[in-house]
């Protein structure tokens, strides 16, 4: 298993991306291989070169996905679905599997969200897991090293990933 997790925003120093490293810890403590993609490194319309180095090593290699996605507008971050678009689809997305966390201060954790990138995901012919994860008040959650500590919240994310694992 090759598995790339994806903060999906460019807000550096988001919460996406505290989640993400922590799923990145949660995998790696399970013997997954996985890397990280912030996108806040990588803009393929400013920077086309560097992504398509960023597509060549994290995307297209990876068989399976990590999507944190936190909710701009009831969806998702302009940043994803471009970066979505900008890669070929049948080398990076087709046929592979996909784990999908909203992540939100609010009460809903990104659910709108997380279900148009099903949509999208789905179209282009990519396995989403049924157990999409909505983190909600994640300002709430999180402690002084950007790490969720809450025990319900985190048997969830642990019950996730070992499915995304026997997915």
């Amino acid at each position: 298993m090759n598995c790339t997790i994806i903060s999906g925003t460019n807000r550096p120093g988001s919460n996406s991306y505290k989640i993400a490293r922590q799923y990145h810890r949660l995998l790696q403590e399970r013997g997954v291989t996985c890397s990280l993609l912030a996108l806040d490194q990588v803009n393929p319309l400013t920077e086309p070169e560097q992504f398509r180095e960023t597509e060549e090593r994290l995307l297209r290699p990876a068989d399976r996905y990590v999507f944190v996605s936190p909710e701009y507008n009831g969806s998702i971050p302009g940043i994803l679905k471009v970066i979505i678009d900008e890669a070929d689809w049948k080398s990076a997305w087709k046929s592979k599997k996909a784990m999908l966390v909203g992540v939100s201060t609010g009460r809903a954790g990104n659910l709108r969200g997380m279900d148009h990138l099903a949509a999208i995901l789905h179209h282009m012919q990519m396995h989403v897991m049924p157990n999409m994860l909505p983190i909600s008040q994640v300002d709430r959650y999180l402690n002084d090293q950007g790490e969720i500590t809450d025990p319900g919240t985190l048997r969830a994310m642990e019950r996730q990933v070992e499915q995304f694992i026997a997915f």
